[in-house]
């Protein structure tokens, strides 16, 4: 049973929430604490978690949850409240507690079915952060590997397919941080800084989206140094790979206008890049 699946059922719930309300308090003995847990058995405990979790209590839950793992640690329910630990702390959005419960998991039940998924919610808990360009790549980066061991170590389960959108997603990430770095460079005239930024796009990150303005940008800052061979090279393998982009029109406008064509020329690392094209073997 998945954990989205076990989240939802919560007919027991209702049932022992009705129960505890008889106390007299809204929430029962777990919200006032009166009785302490010690005197609950852990599905009770774990059932009041999923409540807490229904009702987007997202802080309790995991506390209760951590409870079950806490005073009950080599029964099944300790196993079940791991992972909805991590789970419950992830919708709170505090990933680190979330990153943690999920490594305990998988160290303490690596053979579960529920470890994809602990793992899954490990490489969340780096990928959730990176939405914004300017923020540190490292999270990026440790998405990427968090995101490659779900596809790998667990190719059958429920999560490869989204691991595997996610894990595009996080790589184009990087390469529009290397844009962005590039084109700062580019209006300032800068262009051996910048080059060496979309250098990195198209040899490194050749698949992403971001690949056909790094080649336009590499034929301006070529044409600005006055590298018409290399110029011309970039604007070959945009005619190849990227004709029908505003990239390659532009890029055809400003090497017409030096009377230039856009064709392989010289040794370059580009004239490289154009033969891997041309043979197929880049992308």
């Amino acid at each position: 049973m998945s954990i989205g699946t076990r989240a939802t059922r919560l007919a027991s719930v209702i049932a022992l929430a009705a129960a505890l309300g008889a106390c007299g308090q809204e929430r029962g003995v777990f919200s006032s604490r009166q009785v302490p847990l010690e005197n609950f058995g852990p599905e009770e405990i774990y059932q009041r978690g999923e409540a807490d979790l229904q009702d987007k209590d997202y802080e309790d839950a995991a506390e209760l949850f951590a409870e079950v793992e806490r005073l009950y640690p080599y029964s099944q329910w300790a196993r079940r409240a791991l992972i909805m630990q991590a789970y419950s702390y992830h919708l709170d959005r505090d990933y680190e507690n979330s990153r943690g419960a999920a490594q305990r998991y998988i160290q303490f039940y690596p053979a579960e079915e529920d470890a994809a998924y602990a793992q899954y919610l490990l490489a969340l808990s780096y990928y959730d952060q990176i939405d914004e360009v300017g923020r540190d790549q490292g999270l990026t980066f440790q998405a990427l590997q968090s995101l490659r061991t779900v596809i790998e170590v667990y190719p059958d389960s429920e999560y490869a397919r989204s691991a595997i959108l996610k894990f595009d997603l996080a790589f184009d990430h990087l390469a529009a941080k290397e844009m962005e770095v590039g084109r700062y460079y580019l209006r300032r005239d800068h262009f051996t800084s910048a080059i060496s930024r979309f250098r990195v796009v198209v040899e490194e990150f050749q698949t992403t989206t971001h690949t056909p303005e790094a080649l336009h940008r590499l034929v301006e800052a070529y044409l600005s140094l006055g590298l018409e061979k290399e110029a011309q090279t970039a604007g070959a393998i945009l005619a190849y790979n990227f004709r029908s982009t505003e990239w390659y029109e532009d890029s055809y406008r400003l090497l017409v206008e030096r009377g230039l064509k856009a064709e392989a020329q010289g040794d370059s690392w580009l004239r490289q890049i154009y033969r891997q094209t041309v043979k197929g073997e880049w992308l």
